[in-house]
Formats: C-alpha cells, structure tokens, sequence
C-alpha cells in the first residue's frame, strides 16, 4: 500500500511501486516510473521521463550535528530533479540540491543540500557528494568517490574510482579553520586516476591527467600529466588525448 499525498496529482502515465510515500506538493511529470519503498519528501520536483529505483529517498531534509563546519539557512529550497534523470536503488539525494536532465545518480550514491548537478553527469555507485558542490556537464565521476564540501568540478571532468577530495587543512579543531574551509577545483576535460587524493584548495587546470595513486599538494600547469607521492610533474599531455 503507498501513501501518496491528497495534494499530489499523477498523471496516469505515472508508475508506482509498492510501499512508497509521496508528500505535500511534490510535483511529478509524465511518465516517471517510482519503484517500491521510494520515499519522496515535501515540494520534491521531479521532471518527466525519469526512473526512481527501489529504496530511494528525495528531497530529505537536512539534520547536521552541532559540531558540523557547514552550517545551513533556515529555507532550503526543495529538490529539483530534471527531465530522463536515473535515481539509482537506495540512493539519498537532500533537499535543496539541483540535478540536470539526463543525468545518473547510480545506486547507494548520497547527494547533500545546496548541490548543483549539471547534464548527462553520471554519479557512479556509493559516491558520496557534499555540501555546496557544483559538478557541470556530461562529468564522469565513478564508484566510491568523495567529494567534499565547496568543491567545483567543471564540465567533461572524469573522476576516476575511489578518488578522495579533502577541503580542511587544520588539524586541529580551531575557529580559525571554519573562515578557510575550501575545496578543490577540478577544471574543464580533467581527469582524476583512482585512488588520488586531492588537498583543499587545490586547482587542477583544464586537461591535467593526474595518474592513479597521485596526492595533489599542488596547483597544476594546463595539460599536464602528474603523478607520484606529492605528485609531480611528468610531462604534457598528449594532442591526441585533448578534449
């Protein structure tokens, strides 16, 4: 049996599955389909032709601990959910982020509040997304990523698995660290091997290839390939592997 709420209209192209919530004034376009036990929270816009697996849960609200360096406004705008979006099975998306048309966010993938996700983005499995994230177009990032608060990456970015984003460089738990928080910026055509590890505030310029294993302690130079423990320069990019 579903719950869906009396302020909710579906159009009858809309397909539910079984156990699910729908809440005050969710707006749903034509043709979505919504799996079983989906919960979809107040004012969730989701556009049409989209598909909703199993477990997933829209437009949660937001609960930090009072010990969190992010801290958020009291009115945090509702989840919007472009047109031909893929939610994956048991993923956590909050209120107040942002996501484009044809974009995936694959199963166990969790994205926080006041996120923007651009088009054709792929957010690959178990990849966490935090706070005050902007992620541009057609952006690859694969299984298990982290990427942390007040980070860019740009369009046609490809984050390759298991690659860590770090945003706090104060050990310890100073005032002065909550005024310095930043993430990195990954610029247009980059690209991220597996398992790199990226310092805060780090800019990696348009068509750098960090290789697999790298930790960026440095801004880098335009199409470069870097790698190493601190990563360092290797040699420029090949013309025939440019965007």
């Amino acid at each position: 049996m579903n719950h869906i709420d009396a302020s909710v209209t579906l159009d009858s192209s809309v397909k539910v599955g079984y156990f699910s919530v729908i809440e005050k004034d969710v707006k749903i376009g034509a043709n979505v389909i919504i799996g079983n036990r989906v919960t979809i929270h107040e004012g969730t816009v989701i556009g049409a032709n989209t598909t909703i697996a199993d477990g997933a849960v829209l437009g949660k609200s937001p609960k930090p601990a009072k010990t969190s360096t992010v801290k958020l406004s009291d009115d945090i705008p509702a989840l919007e959910i472009g047109e031909e979006v893929t939610i994956g099975a048991n993923c956590v998306v909050y209120r107040g982020a942002k996501i484009g048309s044809s974009t995936l966010i694959a199963d166990l993938a969790s994205v926080r509040e006041n996120v923007e996700i651009g088009n054709f983005v792929i957010v690959g499995r178990g990849v966490t997304v935090e706070n005050y994230v902007k992620i541009g177009d057609r952006t690859k990032i694969q299984s298990n990523s982290y990427i942390t608060a007040y980070t860019t990456l740009e369009e046609r970015v490809f984050i390759a698995p298991c690659v860590t984003t770090t945003n706090d460089n104060f050990m310890g738990r100073t005032e002065e660290r909550f005024d310095k928080i930043k993430g990195a910026t990954v610029k247009k055509g980059a690209r991220v091997g597996g398992a790199s590890i990226i310092l805060p505030g780090i800019v990696i310029e348009e068509e750098t290839f960090v290789a697999a294993g790298a930790l960026v302690t440095k801004d880098t130079e335009p199409k470069t390939l870097i790698k190493g423990v601190p990563a360092k320069f290797v040699r420029m990019v090949d013309e025939r592997e440019l965007l």
